[in-house]
């Protein structure tokens, strides 16, 4: 019997990478704070990913020192309004589309 061996097909999917990290979340205002490692635009969606979150939102509103932004920088970390609760340590990718 022969052993045959296949390569991985070139169009396997890959894992995401995620495009930042959620480094605070204040829980009575609904903010995540993230630094984002790719720069990141308000109307983008985006998909937080953690041990106990899951889900999907577009950046509706971003804010860095307390003054609403249109852009997030590399390296960049700001306020996003999410829907829902988020932890910190949690990942952020950008939405499949």
């Amino acid at each position: 019997m022969a052993i045959v061996k296949t390569k991985k097909s070139a169009t396997a999917a890959k894992a995401p990478k995620p495009i930042g990290a959620v480094t605070h979340y204040y829980g009575g205002v609904g903010v995540a704070i993230v630094k984002f490692n790719r720069a990141v635009k308000v109307g983008e969606t985006v998909h937080f990913k953690g041990a106990n979150t899951d889900f999907t939102q577009p950046i509706s509103s971003m804010q860095f020192d307390h003054k609403d932004i249109q852009s997030a920088k590399k390296g960049q970390e700001v306020g996003i309004k999410v829907d829902d609760k988020v932890r910190e340590g949690d990942n952020v990718y950008e939405a499949e589309k």
